[in-house]
């Protein structure tokens, strides 16, 4: 659409709304997609439907999309291979024989570390996470809904923080694009900037320390305090099937099963980065690195478990497609949301949102308000990288007509990508931390908004308050 109105809105608030109201994601998806194309074909429902189909088909031509749900199905092969050859296991127990967790706070503090510790990329950070702390939350009755606040709320805001991951290479070529002098530059002074991140990342660690339960994550925390793992009517976004020690195996459990993968997937990420960058790591292809990274991860651990004779190469290849196989439900949310994301694309969803409120309002609060657009538009979309291609076009120049530093609205706009992703139930990363819990993912959105929220109000009066002193 070439002059898009408010009716450009519809179709994601409609998949919003659909999910949390009926719990069927999706459904809601491919309702909201479906709307999209209506309203792109004049009303047309036939065609609307017919061009649904299409667009999802499409998905999975576009070299990215594929990559990223492949990537889903391998993760799903790594993860119970780990566990099925008793490597989570392992691990946990040797964490729990060296008294490094012995309780539920400690429980807590660890999947908050991993979330901290390993910034290479936000997928890798909560699958690792949640397959690490799952077992330990469920002996220690915590709520998964709180493992997957910890994981979501610890993997994207500190991956945004680091230039040198995917995420810093995808933000720095955005920048090169529009013409920025040294953006590398730019983008570490806007660090100390990016409110919601740090927010976000001490929010969680608060809740950890202090036992800060809110509205419905209090009452999962009691549900969960009874023994019951999920809320009645939940439905977890794995097969938990695929999670279980394999008791048929020759070893018994060792860490080392789960140490020596985690330790290749999360070095091999940078390496892709520098291969597919041509020696940069800021040119690097995300996608395919943390694509390559996943699969080097699974043959760590199937040469591990071929060495140590534990299973034949016919057992690891159905361990891997039933952990595939389990993880399909992901991969189809992924790609409806993909597909969800191209249509808002083409109706011009964000230039909407980006262009009501574009100089309309004095220099002064245009800081806060390129937080909230940028939130708007992540929430609407449901990502935070379609949020940070639609709003760095716009930040930079409005920042260089206005005289004004372009590092605090890049942050602004950083920032508010990551809340907005928080927040919305067609978000990519939000679905994988549902996934990487094994919760209910309605769940983890309910349990998780208060405190996305509270970061949200602070984040806001901080760019308020730095808008003041530009």
């Amino acid at each position: 659409m070439s002059d898009p109105t408010w009716i450009t809105l519809l179709p994601p608030l409609l998949a919003i709304g659909l999910a949390i109201g009926t719990r069927q994601v999706y459904l809601s998806l491919a309702g909201g997609i479906w709307l999209g194309w209506i309203i792109l074909f004049d009303w047309n429902v036939a065609a609307g439907l017919a061009e649904t189909i299409e667009s999802t088909v499409r998905v999975l031509g576009d070299d990215y999309d594929a990559r990223v749900i492949m990537f889903t199905l391998v993760i799903g092969a790594l993860i119970a291979t780990l566990s099925s050859s008793g490597g989570v296991a392992g691990f946990v127990g040797w964490l729990e024989r060296n008294r490094w967790v012995t309780n539920a706070r400690r429980s807590q503090l660890l999947a908050w570390l991993i979330g901290v510790g390993i910034f290479i990329e936000s997928n890798i950070t909560v699958l690792v996470a949640g397959s690490v702390s799952r077992p330990l939350f469920d002996r220690y009755r915590i709520s998964r809904e709180k493992l997957a606040y910890l994981i979501d709320s610890t993997s994207a805001p500190i991956c945004i923080l680091i230039p040198l991951n995917a995420w810093g290479a995808y933000n720095l070529g955005l920048l090169n694009e529009q013409g920025v002098d040294q953006p590398l530059g730019v983008f570490l002074r806007s660090i100390a900037f990016n409110f919601y991140s740090f927010a976000a990342v001490i929010l969680a660690l608060a809740v950890v320390l202090l036992k800060l339960d809110w509205g419905p994550m209090k009452r999962a925390e009691a549900r969960a305090a009874k023994g019951e793992v999920l809320a009645p009517g939940a439905t977890p976004m794995m097969d938990e099937g695929m999670l279980s020690h394999d008791e048929d195996t020759a070893i018994p459990p060792r860490a080392v099963n789960m140490f020596v993968p985690v330790l290749v997937l999360v070095a091999a990420m940078p390496l892709g980065l520098w291969i597919t960058g041509g020696g940069d790591l800021r040119e690097g292809d995300g996608a395919t690195s943390v694509l390559w990274a996943s699969l080097a991860g699974l043959a760590a651990a199937w040469i591990l478990l071929l060495a140590q004779r534990a299973y034949s190469i016919d057992k690891l290849v159905r361990i891997a497609l039933r952990g595939a196989g389990g993880l399909v439900p992901l991969a189809l949310i992924l790609l409806l949301a993909l597909a969800l994301g191209d249509v808002t694309g083409q109706l011009g969803t964000g230039r909407y949102v980006a262009g009501v409120v574009e100089g309309s309002l004095a220099p002064a609060v245009f800081l806060p308000l390129v937080f909230v657009v940028s939130s708007a538009i992540a929430f609407s979309i449901g990502s935070s990288w379609g949020t940070f291609a639609i709003m760095i076009p716009i930040v930079v120049p409005a920042a260089a007509a206005l005289g004004l530093d372009l590092a605090p609205f890049l942050a602004a706009a950083l920032s508010g990508g990551i809340f907005g992703d928080h927040c919305s139930p067609i978000s990519d990363t939000t679905v994988i931390s549902s996934m990487a819990a094994a919760t209910d993912h309605v769940d983890h959105v309910r349990t998780q908004l208060p405190y996305a929220l509270a970061g949200g109000a602070v984040a806001t009066v901080c760019f308020a308050i730095a808008g003041a002193f530009l």
